[in-house]
C-alpha cells in the first residue's frame, strides 16, 4: 500500500508571509536598533527607536500585504466573472478552448474533449478555473491571513533583538544584537528551508547575508551621523 504523497505547494501563501514577516521583523528592527546606538544616544532613545520600529513595520506589513493580495483577489474574482459568463453565453466555444488545453499538455483530440466534457458536467467553472485561468483553492489569494501573518510574525521577529537591546549594557548592545539578529535569522532560514522542502544552506545563507549587510549599512550609517551631529 503507497502512502499518500507529501505536497509542501499548500503552504506557498502563508508561509511566504510568515517568513517575509518574520525576516523583516528582525533585520528592520536589529538594523535600526544597530544604527541608533552606533549613533552613541542614550538608552531610552534607543529602546524608543526599537519599540517605535516593531509597532509600525508590523502595521506596515500587514497594510502591505493585505493591499497586495486583497489586489490579487480582486483580479482573480474578475477573472472567475467573466469565465461565468463566457459559460453562460458560449459553452460550446469554451469546452473545445478546455480541450484545446487538454491537448497542448499531451493528450489525443478525442480523450481530451471527452476529458472537457466530463470536468465541464461535474464543475464548468472550476475546470476552467484550474486549467484556463491557474487558480485553485489551494492557491487562491486570502488577504486577511497573509496581512495577519505578516504582521504577527513580524512582531516576532522584532521582539527578539528588541529583547536582546533591554537586557545587555548599552555598550554592548551593537555586538549582541548584532550576533543574536544574525544567529535569529539563520534559525529562521532553516525553519523556511524545512517546512517549504527547499535547500538548508542556500536558505540559510541568503538571509544571514542580506541582514549582516543591512545592520552593517545602518551601523556605518549612525556612527556617521552620530559624529556629525
Amino acid at each position: 500500500m503507497h502512502l499518500p504523497e507529501q505536497h509542501r505547494t499548500h503552504r506557498v501563501g502563508w508561509l511566504r508571509a510568515a517568513v517575509m514577516g518574520a525576516n523583516d521583523g528582525i533585520v528592520s528592527t536589529a538594523s535600526l536598533l544597530v544604527g541608533v546606538a552606533a549613533a552613541d544616544v542614550s538608552r531610552s532613545s534607543i529602546l524608543v527607536a526599537g519599540l517605535a520600529g516593531l509597532v509600525a513595520g508590523a502595521m506596515s506589513m500587514a497594510a502591505g500585504e493585505y493591499v497586495s493580495v486583497s489586489t490579487q483577489s480582486d483580479t482573480e474574482r474578475a477573472d472567475l466573472e467573466r469565465e461565468r459568463n463566457e459559460l453562460a453565453n458560449d459553452h460550446d466555444f469554451e469546452l473545445e478552448e478546455l480541450a484545446a488545453i487538454y491537448v497542448e499538455r499531451g493528450l489525443d483530440a478525442p480523450l481530451a474533449k471527452q476529458v472537457a466534457q466530463q470536468l465541464m458536467a461535474h464543475d464548468a467553472l472550476a475546470a476552467h478555473a484550474r486549467d484556463e485561468l491557474g487558480i485553485s483553492e489551494t492557491l487562491s489569494a486570502r488577504p486577511f491571513q497573509a496581512a495577519l501573518a505578516s504582521a504577527a510574525t513580524f512582531t516576532v521577529g522584532a521582539a527578539l533583538p528588541l529583547a536582546a537591546a533591554i537586557v545587555v549594557p548599552t555598550t554592548a548592545i551593537v555586538p549582541v544584537v548584532s550576533i543574536s539578529s544574525l544567529a535569529c535569522l539563520a534559525l529562521l532560514g532553516g525553519l523556511a528551508a524545512r517546512a517549504g522542502g527547499s535547500p538548508l544552506l542556500v536558505s540559510v545563507v541568503r538571509v544571514t547575508f542580506w541582514g549582516a549587510l543591512a545592520m552593517a549599512l545602518t551601523a556605518g550609517v549612525g556612527a556617521l551621523f552620530g559624529i556629525a551631529f
